[in-house]
């Protein structure tokens, strides 16, 4: 009979983390799932274990390094140890530099990098000592490509994807232990509707919107066949080339289009959005971006 596999998930309240909790439930892993909201994800739980797994709700916040340790700790004593880290928390925001608070660029680079920094660190001790794991980080095709008014988020990205490489470098001589990217595109979770906003307009995610539970297959398909990197949406990913070939160019272009794409007519006042205090009002695992009728791409399943 083959062993559970044991899957710590952050992020996991909605979108891809939530999608990927439900993917690993149904394969009968052993969850530790971490968010902010503990309501919410005892519901996530509920749900993974309607699918027949064994699913620990722990509260976390990533930006909190003792929390992080105390989820690893949890998840140890629940089930004697780790084999999967999905690293999926992340938090948006929309406005200039100079719009942004500094509390809310801050508050970004706290969860999407530093809270997976804190995350690595709490996996590597436990995977030392087991001698194999799989580290998963859901960086973002903002890892490797620029756009105007989302700075916070692609600065975050651009270091995570740079902290993963220095540690697969480090632990070339662990040959049990792996280090993998996942980089989606544009993806139709609640992130846009969770994001601060500081433009005074609303918005909306570049087109085409893809499936999460493409990403969360894509998550699952690493932790069993580690791959160092793995983009999920090709539409988009082929921006990445644009940028290495083109670079002026690429600048020009999205410093007029990204604006045009991404906000929409109409005025809102200033949000901090998700960032501060959970949103429980949207948390399943897409925001509905896929049915608008400016959105009529649907990815094949």
């Amino acid at each position: 009979m083959r062993k559970a596999v044991t899957v710590v998930i952050t992020g996991a309240s909605s979108g891809i983390g939530r999608a990927t909790a439900c993917l690993f439930a149904e394969d009968g892993a052993q969850l530790v799932l971490a968010g902010r909201d503990g309501d919410t994800l005892e519901a996530v739980a509920r749900e993974c274990r309607d699918r027949g797994a064994a699913a620990l709700a722990v509260p976390t916040d990533v930006s909190s390094e003792v929390d992080v340790q105390r989820l690893a700790e949890a998840a140890v004593d629940r089930f004697g140890g780790i084999d999967v880290w999905v690293g999926n928390a992340s938090l948006y925001s929309f406005g200039t530099f100079e719009q942004t608070p500094s509390e809310v660029f801050d508050r970004i680079i706290g969860v999407n990098l530093l809270g997976q920094v804190y995350g690595a660190r709490a996996a590597l001790g436990v995977f030392r000592r087991q001698g194999r794991g799989v580290l998963v980080s859901v960086a973002s095709v903002y890892s490797r490509v620029t756009s105007p008014l989302v700075g916070p988020y692609v600065t975050s990205k651009f270091g995570l994807l740079g902290f993963l490489e220095v540690l697969r470098m480090e632990l070339r001589r662990e040959p049990g232990i792996h280090v993998c990217a996942v980089l989606p595109a544009t993806i139709d979770t609640p992130i846009h509707q969770h994001a601060a906003n500081y433009t005074g307009r609303p918005v909306r995610p570049l087109p085409p919107v893809t499936d999460p539970v493409r990403v969360a297959r894509a998550i699952v398909r690493v932790s069993r066949k580690p791959r160092r990197l793995t983009q999920v949406g090709r539409v988009q990913s082929t921006a990445v080339l644009a940028r290495v070939l083109a670079p002026a160019g690429y600048e020009a272009l999205m410093a007029a289009a990204y604006p045009a794409m991404a906000l929409k007519k109409g005025s809102i006042p200033s949000s901090a959005g998700n960032l501060f205090e959970a949103d429980r009002a949207t948390t399943g695992v897409t925001g509905g971006w896929r049915i608008m009728p400016w959105l009529r791409r649907t990815p094949r399943r």
